[in-house]
């Protein structure tokens, strides 16, 4: 699938979704954090055990709020994830990857400082 954007954002853009994953420029990346200045290839843990400490880059990008593509399905994260990011002063926004990889384009594209954590899509 090609995600077409609107308009023209800074920083890394999901241009499209596909069996080998998350499509940015030529590269492809299975699961990745994003910020605005850069996209990293990312080994998550499951879901579940997901805390924090795996998304310090993000965290210390100061983003608006986290948004968590939790794979190929729409799943909660964890109450001590919740908990952990509403320390620090950050919302979670989890939806499936593919939601939120063209969520990530569309706040991107209005300029928004976001940052993501997308699970693999398979």
């Amino acid at each position: 699938m090609r995600i077409n954007q609107e308009r023209a954002a800074t920083g890394p853009i999901v241009t499209g979704l596909g069996p080998r994953g998350f499509k940015l420029g030529e590269e492809h990346f299975r699961a990745l954090l994003l910020t605005v200045e850069r996209a990293t290839p990312w080994s998550p843990p499951p879901l579940a055990e997901l805390r924090a400490a795996a998304l310090a880059e993000l965290i210390e990008s100061g983003p608006e709020f986290i948004l968590l593509g939790t794979g190929p399905t729409l799943q909660r994260p964890s109450r001590e994830l919740v908990a952990e990011l509403d320390a620090a002063g950050l919302g979670v926004e989890p939806m499936d990857s593919r939601a939120a990889a063209r969520a990530w384009g569309v706040l991107r594209g209005e300029g928004r400082k976001i940052a993501a954590a997308l699970y693999p899509l398979d």
